[in-house]
């Protein structure tokens, strides 16, 4: 199995960035098997890795590894949309349309 290297990149210490924070560490610990690194960059403490990685919202989940780059934005609640995001899962029309 890959490893996969994960960057989280918030705006300051607040319940939405907490909920990401949680929301996403339970999905690495159910779908990614400690197979993960992950790393949370506070765009407050450290805007020039925002900048050049461009972020434009937070929260942002980039999984650099691995390839292909993929990019996620929001609180991450919605679990089957983080794991198709992260190219963990494939989305299924079918199912959508039940919800």
């Amino acid at each position: 199995m890959a490893k996969y290297l994960l960057k989280l990149y918030i705006a300051g210490q607040t319940a939405r960035t907490q909920q990401a924070i949680a929301n996403l560490r339970s999905i690495c610990d159910t779908d990614l098997s400690g197979q993960f690194e992950l790393a949370v960059i506070d765009v407050l403490e450290r805007p020039q890795l925002a900048e050049n990685e461009k972020i434009l919202a937070t929260p942002t989940l980039v999984k650099e590894l691995p390839p292909p780059l993929r990019r996620v934005v929001g609180d991450l609640s919605d679990r089957d949309a983080v794991l198709v995001g992260l190219d963990l899962a494939v989305w299924d029309k079918k199912d959508q349309a039940r919800k």
